[in-house]
């Protein structure tokens, strides 16, 4: 029988189940998502559903357990909480888990961050060799909430098809939307992007939505259900920090929704603007990943979320055209 798997032919002595199929290419069920000619298969079906000549199967993982229901009973943010579809987290950093070189950087990182969610791709299981390490070996859903995000994707049908997959290998309903509109800018398609925050609040998703930093349509996406609106400081991965504080900071003032800076922070300074303006969270990956020490960076990053929000709360002095001296004139010698 041949089987097209995670887009290589392979030839099958016999007919098999989904479950059987797993078994052969030593993958653990419980640590992945099936798709059988662009279906879901649920896990409950893996055991009775036949697969037949000519199927194609996408095989994919991120994570192998935990839900958002653990999640309310485990984190327990007291003073200024950063709330989001109903979860409290304490850190108001939100970070990748991409671009490290290699898994156990990714957790020191993620650990000097202070951060509890941290984003994560779908991608296809590795059936050649499925031994090779996850990230899920390192960085343990049960103590961290996993944010499927689909990067990569240039359709809204795509980002649908990415999150229903986590969702089937995770079965968290938060999760991070991006629709990008060219492979140079990575800017986000904010047509299919709003399509596909539609359809996902339809299905029942809590969506974090990347999104440009035009405040009208930032408005557009949460009146769509949008969970959180996640405007780019700067094109991802570019580095170099908040190019439009004012259309970040009249996004933020418009929002009934939390706001938070995604993409173009460069470093710590960047962070704490971010949160002077009044967001209510960042959430970044380059900068740390890439820095010269990412554990030293990813320290710096939760100080500068931290500084940049009790800056914010505290209230900053009004910006003056001349000098008004600290210290009284009067009694002056």
């Amino acid at each position: 029988m041949l089987l097209t798997v995670n887009g290589e032919e392979r030839e099958f002595d016999s007919s098999l189940t989904v479950s059987q199929l797993l078994g052969e290419l030593g993958i653990d069920a419980r640590k992945v998502a099936l798709e059988r000619n662009l279906e879901i298969v649920p896990r409950s079906a893996y055991e009775g559903t036949e697969l037949i000549e000519g199927d194609r199967l996408e095989v994919v993982h991120f994570i192998g357990g935990g839900s958002a229901a653990e999640k309310t009973t485990q984190v327990v943010a007291a003073g200024d909480p950063f709330t989001v579809a109903g979860l409290a987290f304490q850190s108001r950093l939100i970070v990748g888990t991409g671009r490290y070189k290699d898994f156990e950087e990714t957790r020191l990182a993620i650990e000097a961050s202070g951060a509890e969610i941290v984003t994560v791709a779908v991608r296809r299981v590795n059936v050649t060799d499925p031994d090779q390490p996850m990230l899920v070996d390192f960085v343990d859903p049960k103590k961290y909430t996993y944010l499927p995000n689909t990067a990569g994707c240039f359709t809204a049908a795509d980002a649908l098809r990415t999150l229903r997959l986590a969702r089937e290998a995770g079965g968290w309903n938060l999760v991070k939307l991006e629709v990008l509109g060219d492979e140079k800018t990575l800017y986000p398609d904010m047509i299919e992007t709003l399509e596909a925050t539609e359809a996902l609040v339809k299905e029942g998703f809590d969506v974090m939505v990347y999104c440009t930093d035009d405040p009208l349509l930032a408005k557009r996406l949460e009146d769509a259900g949008a969970a959180a609106i996640m405007p780019l400081g700067a094109p991802i991965g570019s580095g170099l920090g908040l190019q439009n504080p004012i259309n970040i900071r009249l996004i933020v003032e418009l929002a009934r929704v939390p706001v938070l800076v995604d993409a173009g922070v460069g470093t710590a300074s960047d962070a704490t603007i971010a949160m002077e303006l009044g967001c209510d969270g960042v959430l970044m990956n380059t900068a740390i990943a890439h820095a010269s020490d990412p554990i030293a960076m990813a320290r710096a990053m939760k100080l500068a979320v931290e500084s940049g929000r009790l800056a914010y709360q505290a209230g900053r002095m009004p910006k003056k055209m001349y000098a008004d001296p600290s210290s009284p004139l009067g009694g002056l010698i």
